[in-house]
Order: C-alpha cells, then structure tokens, then sequence
C-alpha cells in the first residue's frame, strides 16, 4: 500500500474537558493510500503534536509503501530526536504509528489483535476509574477500581487519603479490586505512610505517588513501599521503560499506546515486561488502540476504562458489567468522526 497522504484533525466532543486532556492529549490521525484503505490512529499534542506531523512525520512516508513499520517507526522517532525524544513530538508518533498498524492489519485482512497473534471476539474484564468518591453505579457493578485520591488540603495529606481510601474499601466490600491513583501529587515519605496505613485495606497498587522523573525516590518505594507501585503513563518509548523494568522500580507498567510512541512501543514494552516477571496494564487499556494488544499479549488482562467524551471514535465497544469485547472487525475496528 503505498501512502499518499497523512492527515491531523483534533475532534472536540461537547462533554470534553476544558484542560489539557483535550487542548494537548487528544489528535487524530488518518493515513491515506493508493489502493483506498485509510488507517486510523490517536496520538496527543494537540495543535503542536500536529504541526509535527504535518511538517515532520507526514512528509517523510507520502510515495512510499507502508511497510516495514518498524523501520519507518525509527525514521520517524530519528527525525524528531532534535526537539523529541519525549512528550509532545512522541504523542504525535503515536498517532501515526497505530494508524500503520491499523492498515497492517487491513493489509492482512485481519484484526489487530489478530495480528498480534491473539483472537477477536473476546470479552476482557475493565477496571473502573473514579475520582476521590466510589459512586452509586459502580458500587452496583463487580468491577474493579482505581480511585483518584485528589489533594484538596495538602497540610493534612496522609489523613486525607487514608479517610477516602478507607471509605472506598467498605463501600466496595472486602472482596472487590481497589487500586489508588495519586497524580504524582505525593512525596516518598508521604507514600510510605500512606501504605502503611492502608496496607490492610487489600489495595493492589499505588499509580504514580512521585514525579516520573524521580527515579531515585522510586528505588526508595521499590525497596520499602508494602503496596506495589504501578506507574508509566507519562513515560515515553521502550528507552524510558528500560530503566523502570530493569530496576524494577514500578511492579505495574502503564504505558499510554496513544503517548508512549504507539503500537510499536507497547509490544517492545510487553516484551520486556515479559522477560523481567512485571505486569503490564496499559492506561485507558479499554480504548481499542490499547484493547487489541492487551488480548493479544496479555497473561492477566485488565483494561482500564477509557475516555468518555471521545465519541468521535466510532465503533469503539462498550464496557458492559465489567467486560469489554474485542472488536472482530479489520485493523483496530474504527473509524474517526471529522473523517468526512
């Protein structure tokens, strides 16, 4: 297939909100071919992540085949080393690399997941994301949870959490999965005293307690933290993942297919997980860009839930009691509103 023409459009949905979830962290990106097929894929940077493509990432693949994505992955990433390496310019590879995987998988007359040597058809279970409170319907559901444990009064932090988290665990019950997100709102001792405090609660993992950059008070976490910490949805490519999984410093790797570099990354990231012993559970793993890898790769799926105000991803599955089910349709199974 050869490639002549790679398109950005950020799509708005009304219920989107008003921060940098939907000005930088939401792009979407159409590769056209000869033959007719069009590759889907989202990526992040907004308006900047577009300039990227449209000036950089675009230019380089339109006359050529769409094949070996591997390869024109490294072009891409190559390109973008002077200003990239990270953030915005990778959130915009992301884009294009999951819609070359999407006309793969087109080109193969298969699903994603198919392709990745998994089956379609599957339900997976989901994890629910909340913010500081459990609410009425999920605590109707079976599901497991994270709670986002928000800082509204940073003098009183260990009191705070402990009161929220706890009140979560008896409204879920003793037996429902509980996991807790601090948007890196925390220090290392403020952690440790945290964990200790709500280590009886059968918490399964503390997402993102520090800064990502903090690598030095992750060791600390690692060696005397009594709850697994999960982390990396604001890491970038199988590099910045390589120190996390062999210093083991998240039991949890959450790499962001839509961020993190794309496709192409995840199943690097997958890889070495796999050979270290660490779980992977990919951030918003529900999305169909993360959905496929997870049925494909995955030994202990779990895919947290995604973003509801994207409805311009049509065809995306619903989450349904707790499960989701992988779409059976060619490549990742959608298409993108705006697309017209």
């Amino acid at each position: 297939m050869v490639i002549t023409n790679v398109r950005t459009w950020q799509p708005v949905d009304a219920n989107s909100p008003p921060d940098w979830r939907t000005s930088l962290g939401q792009i979407a990106v159409a590769v056209e071919t000869a033959e007719g097929v069009v590759g889907y894929g989202v990526g992040g940077g907004g308006a900047a992540g577009m300039h990227v493509i449209d000036a950089v990432l675009g230019p380089m693949l339109i006359g050529r085949d769409a094949e070996p994505l591997e390869s024109m992955w490294e072009e891409m990433y190559g390109a973008t080393l002077p200003f990239g390496r990270k953030g915005i310019a990778v959130m915009a590879l992301s884009g294009v690399d999951l819609a070359l995987w999407d006309l793969r998988a087109k080109r193969a007359n298969q699903s994603v997941a198919e392709l990745l040597g998994g089956g379609t058809g599957r339900t997976l279970p989901t994890y629910t994301t909340l913010w500081n409170v459990v609410d009425a319907e999920t605590l109707t559901g079976g599901q497991a949870v994270k709670l986002h444990v928000r800082l509204e009064d940073r003098s009183q932090p260990v009191d705070q959490v402990v009161t929220r988290v706890a009140a979560a665990r008896e409204a879920l019950g003793p037996d429902r999965e509980l996991m807790i997100d601090a948007w890196m709102e925390w220090d290392v001792d403020t952690t440790l005293e945290i964990a200790r405090q709500i280590e009886g609660l059968r918490i399964g993992w503390i997402e993102e307690p520090i800064s990502a950059d903090d690598l030095e008070g992750y060791r600390r976490l690692r060696d005397e933290c009594p709850i697994p910490i999960a982390g990396g949805e604001h890491e970038f490519t199988a590099i910045g993942f390589a120190p996390l999984i062999e210093e083991r410093l998240h039991q949890v790797l959450q790499p962001d297919v839509c961020w993190c570099g794309g496709l192409t990354e995840l199943v690097k990231i997958y890889q070495m997980a796999a050979e270290a012993g660490l779980r992977v559970v990919p951030h918003r793993g529900s999305e169909v860009w993360g959905l496929h890898a997870i049925a494909a790769l995955d030994s202990r799926p779990l895919a947290e839930s995604g973003r509801p105000w994207m409805s311009w991803v049509r065809g995306q599955p619903a989450i349904r009691e707790g499960l989701i089910e992988v779409p059976e349709e060619l490549g990742f199974g959608v298409t993108l509103a705006g697309d017209e």
